[in-house]
């Protein structure tokens, strides 16, 4: 099954560990937290586990429809909204129980001081993959 494994700039439950935004950290500091991620990702290969993964900047705006012949209507230059995603990973994994150790795992990454960041991810499930209810 796969889930995605969303990262927030903002938004969510109130932070576990309150830190600065990483735009605040020192270089070692991002350094390591980059490097984290890196070797998160391979193991997720080396397990078989790894779909993809990117990262977002927090620039971005909405957009919708507003009928034929009509420029798309947008929100501006950035988006306004507090929950705003930083970048995800897909994965691949046997059960739900295994998405959530997964996400667990990349809560972990250094912040600050080199401390786990214990950081709330969103897990959730391909709509493909979520079993068709008993008829």
């Amino acid at each position: 099954m796969k889930y995605l494994i969303l990262k927030h700039y903002q938004g969510g439950p109130p932070p576990a560990v309150e830190h600065d935004s990483m735009d605040q950290w020192t270089p070692d500091e991002v350094d390591a937290h980059l490097r984290y991620m890196r070797e998160f990702g391979a193991r997720l290969q080396e397990r078989g586990e790894f779909v993809d993964t990117q990262a977002l900047t927090p620039e971005g705006t909405f957009v919708r429809y507003d009928g034929q012949g009509r420029p798309p209507v947008t929100d501006g230059p950035f988006a306004e909204t507090k929950d705003l995603i930083a970048g995800w990973y897909i994965i691949d994994v046997d059960s739900w129980d295994r998405a959530l150790e997964v996400a667990g795992e990349l809560s972990a990454a250094p912040g600050p001081g080199g401390e786990p960041l214990h950081e709330w991810l969103e897990v959730r499930p391909f709509l493909a993959d979520i079993p068709a209810a008993p008829k």
